[in-house]
């Protein structure tokens, strides 16, 4: 495979260094590389802090700045930061309201996340987030997985914390929202990590994998590859049914792409999945479509809905100003 990169042992810290120079009049590089923070935090608020294993991005220290996170720890590929990082993080950014520490539901996350909060003197809760549909159990949880949701759940969190929030309302909105999200994806090609050197899956020309993690675990099963059409309508209804969508209730609608999916394609399947929530009588309120939480180069992608009350849309339009996500600044 080739990439590009100097050492593969190199690759997470020359990348958060590049990261920390494109986007400098909104985030700082902490000691050591340990997290990536908010340039200009706002004094007083609950202070949200979340990461992973790198891999996925711009998940999550893209999401670093007004509206949204104020600390994001990347661990290496795949692989999720240490409790350190997050204390350090936790340390760094604390407003004097207490951490709120958004997490995705894989196992290692879950422990370190979870040790760290532990550990701290600050007052703090955790939102786990557990939005795919595909399956309870996989190799790197258990339970389901924290997927491209993630990105909505941060986004909502971020603006509420931004107008003032406590810990408490929160962790309570965090939940629900969690709660109102799902998601399913398809990949179309596995995806290689670099120390590896192999797809991390072998995969037919003709075949794709319905409801694979973001790490490229298996999903229900492998099929012969299929129109946009139909899998749409095989990860929307899921979704649909998953939720207990009602005829006339709101969504916001994510496509995301795995990395390795262009836009042209990524629209195609916004269309595709629109079909089927307006068959179903739901409206898609707001739109999102992009390659936010990826899976290094990996083909395919997946679709994330939202159930919106208009307390939700409003957060959701409320401004935000980090590297992946920008508006009405």
């Amino acid at each position: 495979m080739k990439n590009l990169m100097n050492h593969v042992d190199n690759a997470l810290a020359e990348s958060l260094d590049g990261f920390a120079l494109a986007n400098a009049d909104i985030v700082l590089l902490g000691a050591d590389r340990e997290f990536v923070q908010r340039k200009n935090p706002k004094p007083g608020k609950v202070a949200l802090i979340s990461g992973g294993g790198s891999g996925h991005e711009p998940l999550h220290a893209g999401f670093v700045g007004f509206g949204m996170l104020d600390a994001a720890c990347p661990g290496q590929i795949f692989t999720s930061p240490t409790p350190n990082q997050m204390m350090n993080a936790a340390q760094a950014v604390d407003g004097g309201s207490g951490i709120l520490f958004i997490v995705k539901n894989y196992s290692g996350d879950m422990m370190n996340f979870q040790m760290a909060a532990d550990m701290l003197d600050q007052e703090n809760a955790i939102v786990v987030v557990n939005d795919d549909v595909a399956v309870e159990d996989s190799t790197y949880t258990t339970g389901r997985r924290g997927v491209a949701g993630t990105l909505i759940v941060e986004k909502i969190l971020g603006a509420a914390a931004e107008r003032g929030d406590s810990l408490k309302q929160l962790k309570a909105l965090g939940d629900a929202v969690n709660k109102a999200t799902a998601s399913m994806g398809v990949a179309l090609t596995s995806c290689t990590v670099p120390a590896a050197g192999t797809p991390t899956f072998h995969i037919g020309m003709h075949e794709m994998e319905v409801g694979v993690g973001i790490h490229g675990e298996p999903g229900r099963r492998r099929v012969p590859l299929a129109s946009a059409d139909d899998i749409a309508e095989e990860l929307t209804s899921a979704i649909i049914k998953d939720l207990a969508v009602k005829p006339g209730q709101e969504v916001i609608l994510l496509v995301n792409g795995f990395g390795g999916t262009p836009m042209l394609e990524l629209y195609l399947m916004v269309n595709a999945a629109h079909k089927v929530l307006s068959k179903a009588g739901v409206r898609v309120a707001r739109h999102l479509t992009g390659s936010y939480v990826t899976s290094l180069e990996m083909a395919g992608c997946s679709i994330t809905a939202c159930v919106a009350d208009p307390e939700i849309l409003t957060l959701w339009d409320a401004p935000v100003q980090t590297a992946a996500l920008r508006w009405g600044m």
